[in-house]
């Protein structure tokens, strides 16, 4: 999607001079790998190579990385390629030395930003280009009322709301719409008039809720039967398991679009790519590896909040039931699981 991002880079408006502000980059949601530094790099060199183009002088740049407060930052900075050292060991001679794309050197300062995106993180008019990818379909939490077992919303039996009743889909769109109209705000006030943002976060194509795509059969498969496993024998009792909710919720183009167009601060281009299977296998026809693959993949994804759910010892009882489950359906899963991702530009209105 790398084109996307650039044509949405195109449109933001450039400083003719350098002198007037630095160039500021944030990525939301930046976790703690290679993927964010490698967005920025593209990010930054497109950028510099537009302000070359127009025969500006590139301005300095600076990104910022945020995440929630528990994000390993450390990891994180410890991967960024240092800045060089120029010897005359001023900032201009510094960030001019940078330019050199084969030098191992970034060409941008960096410094972390803990917080929610769900709120403000940045000075009003501060930011450029936001930059978020596959993290707006994690919720700010799971909604009380399905954690209720008084509710018509409760999710029993489930982990996930793929397949069950419309009261627990329904309240989990309406915490998505609460979540993303929060987002918007915030981000309506801090991005600078000409910048622009690019978010992508899982979808689906269906307009009924309850049916999650590729999503649901992610976390409502395998993944809800290993939690049965457990059940049945007798390693954790129901009401544990019915307490487990996964905060996710894939949206439709309807959906993301009624909370845009309801805060109304933004123009938007909106659309929906297949973004194929997130099974990355050497031999499809391998079914243990296709198994193992499977439940590793999300274990990285929802590892930490199982754990904290039932403890250590347990998770790896569910993930290894998990991949036995996968293993035995591993034709089916490499055929039918498919991600669809929203794809949003935004430039202020």
């Amino acid at each position: 999607m790398l084109h996307l991002l650039e044509g949405t880079l195109d449109m933001v408006q450039l400083h003719s001079s350098p002198e007037e502000a630095p160039f500021v980059v944030a990525d939301l949601g930046c976790s703690c790998g290679c993927n964010t530094i490698y967005t920025t790099d593209v990010i930054i060199k497109h950028m510099r190579k537009r302000y070359e183009a127009m025969g500006y002088q590139p301005p300095e740049f600076s990104v910022f990385f945020s995440d929630l407060p528990s994000n390993d930052f450390n990891t994180l900075f410890q991967l960024l390629p240092p800045l060089p050292i120029a010897d005359k060991g001023s900032m201009e001679d510094c960030i001019a030395a940078s330019s050199n794309d084969s030098d191992g050197h970034r060409s941008y300062f960096a410094a972390g930003v803990p917080g929610t995106f769900y709120r403000r993180l940045f000075p009003a008019r501060s930011v450029d280009v936001f930059h978020s990818a596959f993290s707006l379909h994690w919720l700010s939490q799971v909604p009380e009322i399905v954690t209720d077992n008084k509710s018509e919303a409760y999710n029993k039996g489930r982990v996930f709301i793929h397949g069950g009743n419309e009261s627990t889909a329904n309240a989990y769109k309406m915490q998505f719409q609460t979540d993303l109209a929060g987002f918007l705000r915030s981000r309506s006030l801090e991005m600078k008039r000409g910048g622009s943002m690019f978010l992508v976060c899982l979808g689906r194509t269906s307009v009924d809720p309850i049916d999650q795509g590729g999503v649901g059969l992610f976390f409502g498969s395998h993944f809800q039967e290993a939690w049965d496993d457990l059940v049945q024998e007798g390693l954790i009792e129901a009401e544990r398991r019915d307490s487990f909710n996964i905060p996710v919720y894939a949206p439709s183009l309807q959906d993301f679009k009624e909370v845009v167009e309801g805060d109304g601060s933004f123009a938007i281009n909106l659309q929906v790519v297949n973004g194929g299977s997130p099974l990355v296998v050497n031999r499809p026809d391998d079914a243990a590896e296709v198994g193992r693959a499977l439940a590793n993949n999300c274990r990285s994804v929802c590892g930490v909040l199982v754990e904290a759910h039932i403890g250590g010892q347990l998770s790896d009882e569910l993930f290894a039931r998990m991949e036995r489950r996968a293993t035995m359906h591993a034709k089916e899963m490499v055929e039918n699981l498919q991600f669809f991702h929203i794809v949003a530009s935004l430039y202020l209105a």
